[in-house]
């Protein structure tokens, strides 16, 4: 009992934590509504849980081996938040109901995860105190209680911004809280080019 609850306060630290998938689910929750962001919701967990559970199995040994691949993932992940950065921040702000605009899907959610350098760190830690000794049985543990945790995490920032798309009815409130979500993905994206 005590190893399972350790595991979830390690992964509610790492997934309650704002972070740049936190953040597209506060946005989607906010310009869709909870219902329809929760395909990004279920996108991020299960990607994010593939990727542990793979790191569990010995992915970490293949990207040792080839520390070019995590170069790669890493100003990909950059590269990719900058992008999400301006888009958010050239949004005109109008929240339609008319289809123009599309929720996140459930495949940008798992790429998202598999892109972002938190997400590895995580991963590779969490794995590497839970069952740091290849035990099968611990790596499927572990990720079963990171599932969990990880998809009420995320789908509690897509609440929240649910909960603010009440207060977002007109699009200069819809611009302020973009450029806000923009600011901080660029601040991600900065603390992983120069923190880290």
């Amino acid at each position: 009992m005590n190893l399972s609850l350790s595991m979830a306060a390690f992964a509610l630290a790492a997934s309650i934590s704002p972070g740049p998938v936190n953040v597209v689910a506060l946005g989607a929750g906010a310009r869709h509504g909870f219902a329809s962001s929760i395909w990004f919701v279920t996108g991020a967990t299960v990607g994010f849980t593939a990727l542990l559970l793979l790191t569990g199995l010995g992915l970490h040994s293949i990207t040792a081996a080839w520390p070019a691949f995590m170069d790669v993932l890493h100003w990909g992940g950059i590269a990719f938040l900058i992008y999400m950065a301006v888009m958010l921040a050239i949004d005109d702000g109008t929240l339609s109901s008319s289809g123009q605009a599309k929720p996140p899907s459930l495949l940008l959610g798992a790429g998202m995860q598999w892109i972002n350098p938190k997400a590895w760190l995580a991963a590779a830690a969490g794995m590497g105190v839970f069952a740091g000794g290849g035990e099968l049985g611990a790596v499927w543990h572990f990720g079963l209680i990171y599932f969990a945790v990880c998809y009420v995490s995320i789908a509690a920032w897509s609440a929240a911004g649910a909960l603010l798309k009440t207060a977002l009815t007109f699009p200069a409130r819809v611009r302020l809280l973009n450029r806000a979500l923009a600011l901080s993905l660029v601040a991600s994206a900065a603390y992983m080019a120069f923190g880290s």
